[in-house]
């Protein structure tokens, strides 16, 4: 069993979805063939996006096709989990392509050890993160008033290989989040990393910190 890491840099969201299927669909192929194959964990940025996952509910986007085109800012409707979220500069996205079998895990619990590792890297920062019971997803204040959330997650899964994944803000404008419901929430608010601490915190050294996470937790 192989485990890659991977950076794409800032990439456009439809190219970085191409890419992800052309892999995904490699490696089911190469798993039902019993061929080799690698599993991989991509890093990358987007400019800024809108993702509405399958099941969710376009009146979540807040903004007109001319209104968007004036934040410089696209739509897309994906075949993820999850409602409606934001993609831009300053937020680390992570899509893990692998084979959920590989590493004795079903997808609840892939969901779970993906919020694990994003909990063990807000840590790190002095940064209390945790669950929300029936959200998906990385908040802070869980059950307070000001519950927010740090970090989004939508999953694809067929024939237990994964592709898609989380999105964390770390020097993430939030302003973009306003043009939405994110992830179908009208009663809960977006964090990121630079406006807990104050100050902006360079994106390579947390993308290590959830790299080191992730690897640590599937036992590689």
């Amino acid at each position: 069993m192989k485990l890659q890491t991977t950076d794409w840099g800032v990439i456009p969201y439809d190219e970085a979805w191409k890419k992800q299927e052309g892999i995904f669909d490699e490696v089911i192929r190469a798993k039902l063939a019993e061929e080799a194959y690698d599993n991989t964990i991509i890093f990358c940025e987007h400019p800024h996006v809108y993702t509405l996952g399958r099941h969710g509910q376009a009146n979540n986007m807040l903004l007109g096709e001319e209104q968007l085109k004036a934040i410089d800012a696209t739509l897309y409707r994906t075949d993820r989990g999850g409602d409606i979220t934001y993609h831009g500069p300053g937020q680390l996205v992570c899509y893990p392509i692998i084979n959920l079998e590989d590493f004795g895990l079903g997808l609840k619990n892939y969901i779970h050890l993906l919020e694990e590792a994003v909990i063990c890297v807000c840590a790190a920062y002095g940064i209390v993160a945790t669950r929300v019971d029936g959200a998906t997803g990385v908040w802070l204040d869980a059950g307070q008033p000001t519950e927010r959330k740090i970090c989004a997650i939508g999953v694809r899964s067929s024939r237990y290989v994964t592709m898609h994944g989380l999105a964390f803000n770390v020097n993430t404008d939030l302003r973009y989040f306003s043009y939405i419901h994110p992830c179908g929430f009208t009663d809960k608010g977006v964090t990121s990393l630079a406006r807990e601490l104050g100050k902006e915190v360079p994106l390579c050294e947390v993308q290590q910190r959830l790299q080191d996470e992730l690897v640590r937790l599937l036992q590689v």
